[in-house]
């Protein structure tokens, strides 16, 4: 076109640049946006747009917000795509900030809005925040629309508040397969298996057609509960009659399935039956199951497997260590450290969050960097006293470290989730529910541990580990310690 002489215009610009949205045409993308500004589009609305968008796709932040500060006018779509790019790269946080600038400039939010804040809002665990933009969205008129539903259905169940992403499922006059997927995963986060069997078989009834997504909730569900022979009915149920083949996902969740109940050679067996090669997903998922029932031998065997695809996981280090710190095998477990030393990777440290009053407060064990860091010791120490009183004995299968048992407990005592917990009960109200996010899978001990709080202090606390939702109550956790 230019060696034609041709010149481009606005309309040749948001095409180009809508197809360099990938981190792969990024290079190609930047090149164009030169051109743009040498022939004078650059406060074009529309190229703006596309510039924005392109930047926020390829997770470029820094650029989108250059490109986007610059623009002389902006458009709803100029405010989607910086929101959808903090959302989609983790910045949660500046993604609520930017909506709420948006609502400062007079701007009217579409769907594609609220899917975005909503996401952000559920990433972020708060749900307060998330209630608020709900209100705001039955304000505008915008609670029926399909997509604001399903995100809506998305951000309760992630929030940990399942009910009312039933209630609001319940409400919405259409769905789609992406509404019943949705709700269905929550349930099955939330460890409802029968909920979700239940409301599988209700969208079948409706002649509604499960894609893989939907699959993978009902497998994990299955997972969670122990169905094994419900989960393989299911499992072989995608291909012969909805013509799901099954994926990598599908093919873990079934070794998670069968790892769980106990049957680590099946497991074994399944993996060497898929028909390509089994990626690390697979393999984590057998290295979580040894690591559950403290089989050293096959976990060192799926740890070398996914040694081999990703040598820089942290994840497979930290399992590894801690098959073999169960079993007192401190020599190995220094040498998985060194290892990791030798390799230059770094464990991902555990961190837990709470929001108290739309602030998200954020602890990593024996964190001491919160203003009331005194007064959260404080209430761990009345607690730790209060559980021993009532039987809880700590379990210290659980600390990574050849240390001596009271060096032990203290540790366990200061881990994340239990300094998340204390300061949500020293800043909520007696008798509110305390709502924790957990980056890793909540640890063996605190588990235990917060079964002893839920009861002594009577509150509901729902921790949101990197697996499931648990919710204590009583004493008792949802999830029947089958986890």
């Amino acid at each position: 076109m230019q060696r034609a002489g041709i010149m481009p215009n606005q309309v040749t610009y948001v095409s180009i640049l809508n197809a360099f949205s990938t981190r792969e045409g990024l290079q190609q993308g930047k090149r164009v946006h030169a051109l743009v500004i040498k022939t004078g589009y650059a406060l074009d609305v529309n190229v703006g747009n596309s510039l924005v968008t392109m930047y926020a796709k390829c997770q470029c932040i820094e650029d989108a917000c250059q490109v986007f500060g610059k623009m002389t006018k902006r458009e709803v779509v100029s405010w989607n795509a910086m929101i959808a790019g903090y959302a989609q790269g983790g910045h949660c946080k500046e993604a609520l900030e930017m909506f709420f600038l948006m609502q400062q400039a007079g701007m009217k939010p579409n769907p594609f809005t609220f899917g975005s804040v909503l996401s952000a809002c559920a990433s972020l665990v708060t749900l307060e925040q998330g209630k608020w933009v709900h209100t705001y969205i039955v304000k505008t008129g915008f609670e029926l629309d399909i997509v604001v539903g399903s995100a809506l259905v998305d951000m309760y169940a992630k929030c940990g508040s399942i009910d009312e992403a039933s209630n609001v499922f319940n409400k919405m006059p259409d769905r789609n397969t992406v509404t019943w997927t949705v709700i269905l995963i929550g349930y099955a986060q939330h460890g409802y298996a029968q909920e979700v069997l239940k409301l599988f078989r209700q969208m079948q009834e409706t002649g509604m057609k499960p894609d893989h997504v939907t699959f993978v909730g009902i497998l994990s569900a299955c997972s969670r509960a122990g169905l094994v022979d419900e989960g393989y009915s299911y499992f072989n149920s995608m291909s012969q009659d909805y013509g799901v083949n099954p994926r990598s996902e599908h093919y873990a969740c079934m070794v998670d399935l069968l790892g769980r109940a106990g049957h680590l050679t099946a497991a074994k067996d399944f993996i060497e039956k898929i028909p390509f090669e089994p990626n690390i997903s697979v393999w984590q998922s057998l290295l979580g199951v040894c690591r559950i029932h403290g089989n050293m031998e096959l976990g060192k065997y799926a740890a070398e497997r996914l040694l081999e695809l990703e040598p820089h996981d942290s994840a497979t280090y930290v399992l590894l260590s801690n098959i073999y710190a169960a079993a007192n095998r401190w020599e190995d477990v220094a040498r998985v450290r060194k290892m990791m030393k030798d390799r230059g990777v770094k464990k991902e440290p555990g961190r837990s969050w709470i929001d108290i009053n739309s602030t998200v407060h954020e602890f990593i064990s024996d964190d001491s960097s919160h203003p009331e860091a005194e007064e959260i010791y404080r209430m761990l120490e009345r607690l730790s006293k209060q559980m021993k009183d009532v039987g809880y004995v700590p379990n210290t299968d659980f600390v990574l470290h050849d240390i001596e048992k009271e060096q032990k407990e203290k540790s366990l005592n200061h881990h994340s989730e239990k300094l998340a917990i204390a300061f949500g009960l020293i800043k909520t109200p007696p008798g509110a529910p305390i709502r924790i996010m957990k980056n890793l899978r909540v640890c063996g001990d605190c588990h235990i541990a917060t079964k002893f709080i839920s009861k002594i202090v009577g509150r509901e606390i729902i921790v949101r580990d990197a697996t499931r939702f648990h919710h204590f109550k009583n004493g008792l956790c949802s999830c029947g310690d089958y986890w």
